[in-house]
């Protein structure tokens, strides 16, 4: 769920100056997976634009103040949640790791990057989500190490069904910045795109996996 309706599209405003989303309803991108997609999203620019950096630090960090005021560490999902996490925790005052898609396969073989104390409550810092999958692999690798985890604190959510289903599997609670509803909302609102553009765009949600131009 998004954490605050007017951040939502602060934030979805942002990204799209910035161009770190982009929308091509006309010549859809090819994902990683194989779907056409009419969006790419690519949050890391965030990190080039200093203003825009902090707004997304502090809004990351007044959401954990709100949601989470027990947390003890922070901890980002490699590699595109390293950077922004370690700018909350450091805002914060708090320690930082970051928890690798697998383990190393030398020296430690670490997954989880950095110390915590043993059962540590954390809130895990990711700046996309699209069906949870990778997101979720570092929440089970930190309670496979026996802490808690309060919650996922995420920049950008495309909001798919699957990705909900598979945090409500993992009994781990979402909050995002934006999400991909008030991301066409402020597109249409600002020209970005077209009301023809935005029906594309929603049919695309919700059958990504079989969608094409």
């Amino acid at each position: 769920m998004i954490f605050d309706k007017e951040t939502a599209l602060q934030t979805a405003g942002h990204l799209l100056q910035i161009k770190a989303i982009k929308l091509q309803p006309a010549t859809p991108f090819t994902w990683a997976s194989g779907w056409k997609s009419p969006i790419y999203c690519d949050n890391r620019m965030s990190l080039s634009f200093p203003p825009i950096r902090n707004f997304i630090r502090s809004s990351i960090v007044q959401l954990i103040q709100e949601k989470y005021t027990s947390v003890e560490s922070i901890v980002g999902v490699a590699t595109g949640a390293i950077a922004i996490g370690a700018l909350v925790a450091e805002d914060m005052g708090l320690p930082f790791c970051y928890v690798r898609p697998e383990p190393k396969s030398h020296g430690r073989q670490n997954q989880i990057e950095g110390h915590l104390e043993p059962n540590s409550r954390v809130v895990v810092i990711e700046d996309l989500v699209s069906t949870g999958g990778s997101s979720l692999k570092a929440v089970e690798a930190l309670r496979k190490e026996g802490h808690r985890v309060l919650g996922m604190a995420a920049i950008f959510n495309y909001g798919f069904p699957v990705a909900e289903a598979n945090f409500a599997a993992a009994n781990c609670e979402l909050y995002t910045l934006s999400n991909y509803d008030s991301l066409l909302t402020q597109a249409l609102k600002t020209g970005a795109i077209t009301t023809r553009d935005k029906e594309v765009l929603a049919k695309w949600r919700k059958s990504p996996d079989t969608w094409d131009i």
